[in-house]
């Protein structure tokens, strides 16, 4: 069974198909920098199971073998590949699938370079859309 998903404008459609190996939630500066969120979440495919369906990404070369891909309409992240730490690897960022549900997190990774206060988030408090007016 695949497992599909895409970009926020639907430029950039992908298939994942089989098992993902893993589900990390990633902490490190790179990844944080690169999506402008305090994580991000990196669900680990064999490369050959990862097939783009629609659309182009671009590829960024954010570090010396680290490649990320995004969406050079809307800027999404897509993937990121590193043929020197993670070789015949994939990772697919997992908020772009169709259904986030579809693959749990595993782990949380990189803490050593998490943001101070996520390590207390689950504890904020929570509203279903939008806190009460004051």
């Amino acid at each position: 069974m695949a497992t599909t998903g895409g970009c926020h404008c639907g430029a950039i459609r992908y298939e994942a198909e089989g098992q993902a190996l893993t589900h990390a939630l990633c902490h490190c500066t790179d990844c944080r920098r690169h999506a402008g969120a305090p994580m991000v979440g990196w669900t680990m495919y064999p490369l050959d199971a990862v097939k783009v369906t629609k659309g182009s990404p671009k590829v960024y070369a954010s570090s010396a073998h680290g490649r990320r891909y995004f969406c050079p309409d809307c800027g999404t992240g897509l993937f990121f590949t590193n043929a020197t730490i993670l070789p015949g690897i994939i990772d697919v960022q997992s908020a772009t699938y169709d259904n986030p549900d579809a693959v749990p997190a595993r782990a949380h990774i990189q803490v050593a370079d998490r943001i101070s206060w996520m390590e207390r988030a689950h504890e904020l408090p929570v509203f279903e859309r939008y806190p009460p007016q004051q």
